[in-house]
């Protein structure tokens, strides 16, 4: 079987959403199908990389007026290439996992399948997080056109500059809605949490029927000895992700219990050293984007991840690293947390935006000492390993293939 990928961006770079990419690619090239990936190049990566029956194909960077832009919705210097139309007519199956839902009409003209993999909410919000930042409330997801007061806020929490603000706020609620009219022409639509199809399937019922829940490969990641008593946090300053909640749950932690350990933060290479004291005095140590010996060091000092996202993220990756780095998490009850963390007694779940809830889950993990956690996590561990394996995923994946051929 032929299966072509057309990605953004492709692991190490982009986040779950990518590196499920690349797991399905790897692991399917290890079950004898022949898998071709098309992605951006940065830096000095290899035009093309050859790994088995996976074959790895990466674009130079599209410039305009002196930028460099990696977007793929505007490449049609590659999408009407007689490259493409090469690639089109040798697979089987074309599968959309993120942003290039331009090509699929393409690959509909081909008369080829096509199975869009949803790893957020584009469908149906052009924002991708079908969270109204100007409600402070997940949307209705009733509408492909998201209102232009939602983005523009969105956008000013994201420290975007007026210009940028002002494009996107216009670009989102006019091109946003034709994209996601796309995914009405795939063959199969792949969710990775049962709550994320079922919120696809309210703002769109035409994909309700064509919808399948898989849930993502797990990482090859193995369990790491806990030196420390600390607490970790993945998420940078992301207003979606929870920041906002944790740092004032931070506030009412230390006026209570003054000598709680300190919390490392990734994702704050942006941080000013005001905010960088700022936040020592609330006890986080702040840290840019880690490499892999780095982010090893950070896992054995901590004892729990905290995710405390507002919006619905439907398979978050951090989560299942925690689990099977053999850590306590502390989370928020949205989107497909409940699923990944169900039968866990190592998980902690609290509502959405609610600090208290948030600083008391840290004051109750914080008050365990650690042969309990750790006995608490190698349990969770063991069940979660039984419920999710690569193989079953890989074999739905490749079951709805056939169906569609």
């Amino acid at each position: 079987m032929n299966i072509l990928f057309l990605s953004e961006l492709f692991h190490p770079h982009g986040g779950g959403a990518e590196l499920a990419t690349y797991l399905y690619a790897k692991l399917l090239g290890e079950a004898d199908c022949n898998v071709f990936v098309v992605t951006n190049k940065f830096g000095k990566e290899p035009k093309v990389s050859k790994n088995g029956s996976l074959t790895i194909y990466r674009l130079p960077l599209f410039r305009k007026s002196g930028r460099v832009k990696f977007s793929v919705f505007k490449r049609f210097d590659v999408l009407f290439s007689s490259f493409m139309k090469k690639l089109m007519k040798w697979a089987d199956v074309t599968c959309i996992p993120r942003f290039w839902y331009s090509a699929i009409p393409l690959a509909k003209a081909y008369g080829k399948p096509v199975i869009t993999h949803l790893h957020d909410y584009f469908p149906i919000c052009s924002l991708s997080n079908a969270y109204d930042v100007s409600k402070d409330a997940v949307c209705n997801c009733n509408s492909l056109l998201c209102p232009q007061k939602c983005i523009y806020v969105y956008e000013k929490t994201q420290g975007r500059g007026l210009t940028e603000t002002l494009t996107s706020t216009a670009l989102n609620s006019t091109l946003g809605r034709c994209f996601g009219k796309f995914a009405r022409l795939s063959d199969a639509v792949i969710c990775v949490s049962k709550v994320q199809k079922e919120m696809v399937a309210k703002g769109e019922p035409s994909l309700r029927d064509r919808t399948s829940v898989i849930y993502n490969p797990l990482p090859r990641l193995s369990y790491i000895k806990m030196q420390g008593d600390d607490f970790g946090y993945f998420g940078g300053r992301n207003y979606l992700k929870g920041f906002n909640t944790l740092f004032h749950a931070l506030i009412h932690v230390r006026r209570t219990n003054p000598k709680l350990t300190k919390i490392h933060a990734t994702k704050f290479s942006d941080s000013s050293k005001g905010l960088a004291e700022s936040l020592s005095k609330l006890g986080i140590l702040s840290y840019g984007k880690l490499k892999n010996d780095e982010y090893t060091r950070v896992y054995k000092q901590i004892r729990a991840v905290i995710v405390p996202s507002i919006w619905h993220e439907p398979w978050p990756y951090v989560v299942v690293e925690a689990i099977i780095r053999g850590r306590l998490v502390i989370a928020s009850r949205v989107g497909g947390i409940p699923e990944q963390v169900e039968g866990c007694k190592s998980a902690s779940l609290c509502e959405p935006g609610n600090p208290e809830q948030l600083a008391k889950a840290l004051e109750l993990v914080g008050s365990l000492n650690r042969e309990e956690i750790a006995e608490l996590g190698l349990q969770c561990k063991e069940k979660f390993s039984k419920r999710f394996d690569n193989e079953t995923s890989i074999r739905r994946f490749i079951s709805i293939c056939e169906k569609l051929i």
